[in-house]
């Protein structure tokens, strides 16, 4: 947890003042639990929020800026409220400066404000530090908005994590998926979430550790490849898509085929790479379900089983893990007391997420650290988190 008082400290030596105005909200990070590279496939997922969060301290002011600092940045952008399209070159502030766009032309009223960023969410290593910092952005102004109005009702934060998607589409131009802001604002303490994408219908499903932590293993490789082959497997499912709708017209998403459909009629695929992409898929997705059962049982062993079938499956089928993924993968299950890992967020690099008993976390960091290192030349870090509540206003 941040330190407040050390970050309102802060606050006040750039911006000046004392500590009477200052609001803080706050919004996490997340981790996939199971369900990859479905979601552009009108999949299920299954995320939690983690405990790693961005932290966004705030103080209303005059006129039309909205002025930027993070406590890990020297740069100090300014967003012209009158001109918020101007911000969409900044190296840092562009998302802030998105959200705040998207919600001015969808009728919210824009606060001047100064704010100081505090991100805890790793970048670059597939937890969404993006979507952190673009909900608690959306939920601050949304906040303001509806003060500046008068207005009583709550914020809905359904709302807010399709307006920080839409700022990263059409400000950012990412084309990302909504599983991360949703996760971002939607997260529940001690649960993950059941998400349908093709529909955004959702339910908690208690995630019991039952003596057990989630350890996030972050591989500190880059990247480099998950854009080009993202965009390869979504062709792919594409293809494969078009030719499984000879048997099911009315199907717009490889979600809409069951396993046992797909089994009986798999061979429609002609290109062997397409046929393993949706195979993956529909598998991952039966995955999911079954993980939800497992949970919903008490069956924390069996979720570790299909974690680990899920990587595997990543692995083997959708060609999207690497050696860097695979290697922190094997060391982890070598580990007595493992039950689970697997790799999490688009792929070729970032995190892995495992499943580990609270008696051995000390000897699961050391030997998967000396291992990985050794192996790759890499030194590793790992979070250990639980499943957290998403987006708020934390009052101090």
């Amino acid at each position: 947890m941040p330190d407040y008082n050390e970050l309102k400290r802060k606050f006040i030596e750039i911006y000046g003042g004392d500590e009477s105005d200052i609001r803080v909200f706050t919004s996490p990070g997340r981790v996939n639990m199971i369900g990859e590279h479905t979601d552009y496939n009108g999949g299920f997922v299954f995320p939690a929020a983690i405990m790693q969060s961005s932290t966004l301290l705030v103080r209303k002011t005059k006129g039309d800026k909205i002025r930027l600092a993070a406590t890990d940045l020297n740069d100090r952008p300014v967003i012209d409220i009158s001109n918020i399209e101007e911000c969409r070159s900044l190296k840092w502030g562009n998302y802030q400066a998105g959200v705040a766009y998207v919600m001015q032309n969808a009728g919210y009223t824009i606060v001047p404000c100064d704010i100081l960023y505090h991100d805890e969410v790793p970048l670059g290593a597939g937890l969404s530090s993006s979507a952190a910092i673009e909900v608690v952005m959306a939920l601050m102004l949304a906040t303001f908005s509806n003060e500046a109005n008068d207005k009583k009702n709550e914020i809905d934060m359904t709302e807010i994590a399709k307006l920080s998607q839409k700022a990263e589409n059409i400000f950012c131009g990412v084309s990302c998926g909504i599983m991360d802001q949703f996760a971002s604002a939607m997260g529940r303490e001690g649960h993950a979430i059941f998400l349908d994408c093709k529909d955004l219908s959702y339910k908690y499903v208690p995630l019991d550790m039952k003596g057990y932590k989630i350890v996030i293993g972050n591989t500190k490789k880059k990247r480099s490849l998950a854009e080009s082959k993202y965009n390869e497997r979504c062709e792919e499912c594409a293809k494969a898509l078009e030719q499984l709708r000879q048997i099911k017209p009315e199907a717009t998403c490889l979600r809409d085929f069951a396993v046992e459909e797909f089994e009986e009629n798999k061979l429609l695929i002609k290109d062997d790479v397409c046929r393993m992409r949706a195979e993956h898929v529909i598998y991952e997705c039966d995955r999911v379900l079954k993980s939800v059962e497992a949970l919903t049982s008490g069956d924390l062993e069996e979720f570790g089983k299909l974690m680990t079938g899920s990587h595997i499956s990543l692995r083997d089928l959708y060609e999207v893990t690497g050696m860097h993924l695979d290697t922190m993968v094997e060391e982890s299950l070598k580990i007595e007391g493992c039950i689970g890992s697997r790799m999490t967020g688009a792929g070729f690099g970032g995190c892995t997420v495992s499943i580990v008993k609270d008696d051995v976390l000390d000897t699961f960091i050391s030997q998967v650290k000396e291992k990985y290192t050794s192996r790759t030349g890499i030194t590793p870090e790992f979070y250990i988190s639980e499943p957290s509540d998403g987006g708020r206003e934390i009052k101090l």
